[in-house]
């Protein structure tokens, strides 16, 4: 961390404790009301919620990649905005370097977005199309008032897009987002990130857009920079992609997270039914291996009104009765056969 850096950072919350997680999200309560319309308001209906996300709990150390894993509409997207508090939580608290800023003021939180940065699934939609990479780059830096003059400013441009793996960087400053590839796309958003020297890098899909060609370079980047010391929460769909470049997997159902633990012991390993279907659909490397893949049945249900017991019941495959009363928090199989890291969230395991 950069002395610039550090100051711009303890203008806001002062820095915790260095043995903190560099974050730490704690039961976080995510719901959007749902409109009751006239009649609904003159008749004094009970106010409704989308329960987007239902109390999740992760945490993420410098220089760690953890995959948050699930299925559209999960609640994936939901959990990164509210983290960088795009979204207000409803309940819950999020910590970043053992400082609370659930609550922080707007003006209170600026400082602290510079450390903490994410990145959208779509580069052509997160970028404007009216400004050359060079400004795009150079719009956060003055926003956060870094840099001394114009030279300093292009200097550091540089070296994000460097960074981000455009080089040499001169032959991209002057382009418009049209006239890059979708690849490019996404490395001059990083490189905007990157400008900033930030801690924490949220990437929402960084890859789902993109060519397969292309996907296996923005990737790379990414584990590089995990390397160098950033930390990366990555949302993403693939577990096959979760699985070969994050430390930690989360996998997250109808708002909550199911299953976590060690990346190579929850695939090798998964313990929770969710994850077996998953896993089941991911494309084998042997030819030879004919396992049938686990067809979910039925539609997840609506976030508004989560089934009772456990949330994934009404699609298990090998749900008892019991399921439907019982909702099982995050605990170790009861036969030890993982890690104590390694959770489920399931009464059979």
């Amino acid at each position: 961390m950069s002395a610039e850096q550090l100051t711009a950072v303890t203008e806001g919350p002062t820095l915790g404790s260095g043995n903190a997680p560099l974050l730490q999200v704690t039961d976080l309560d995510v719901r959007f009301p749902i409109p009751r319309g006239i009649i609904g308001t003159l008749r004094m209906d009970e106010k409704q919620w989308v329960r987007a996300v239902d109390g999740v709990s992760l945490h993420l150390e410098a220089g760690e990649l953890v995959a948050l894993v699930g299925e559209s509409g999960c609640g994936k997207t939901s959990t990164a905005q509210s983290i960088i508090r795009m979204v207000e939580s409803f309940g819950g608290t999020i910590s970043f370097q053992g400082k609370d800023i659930t609550a922080l003021s707007a003006k209170a939180m600026r400082p602290v977005r510079r450390s903490l940065q994410i990145i959208y699934q779509d580069p052509y939609e997160s970028l404007d199309p009216r400004f050359r990479v060079e400004t795009t780059i150079e719009e956060p830096m003055l926003v956060h008032k870094i840099g001394t003059d114009k030279q300093d400013r292009s200097r550091r441009i540089d070296e994000a897009l460097t960074r981000a793996g455009l080089t040499p960087p001169e032959l991209y400053r002057k382009r418009y987002p049209h006239e890059l590839s979708g690849g490019q796309r996404q490395r001059v958003a990083i490189a905007a990130s990157l400008v900033l020297e930030p801690l924490l890098l949220i990437a929402d899909e960084p890859v789902s857009m993109l060519d397969v060609s292309v996907r296996a370079g923005v990737l790379n980047l990414l584990d590089g920079l995990r390397k160098s010391g950033l930390g990366i929460l990555m949302i993403t769909h693939d577990l096959s992609t979760a699985a070969h470049f994050a430390d930690r997997i989360a996998v997250m159902y109808l708002g909550r997270i199911v299953e976590e633990g060690p990346a190579k012991e929850v695939v090798r390993n998964p313990q929770h039914p969710y994850t077996k279907a998953l896993l089941s659909v991911v494309p084998k490397r042997d030819p030879r291996d004919h396992t049938p893949a686990e067809i979910l049945q039925g539609e997840t249900p609506d976030a508004a009104r989560i089934p009772t017991g456990c949330r994934f019941h009404p699609r298990c495959p090998v749900a008892e009765d019991r399921c439907k009363g019982e909702d099982p928090a995050l605990h170790r199989p009861k036969d030890g056969s993982t890690s104590a890291e390694h959770r489920a969230a399931c009464l059979l395991v």
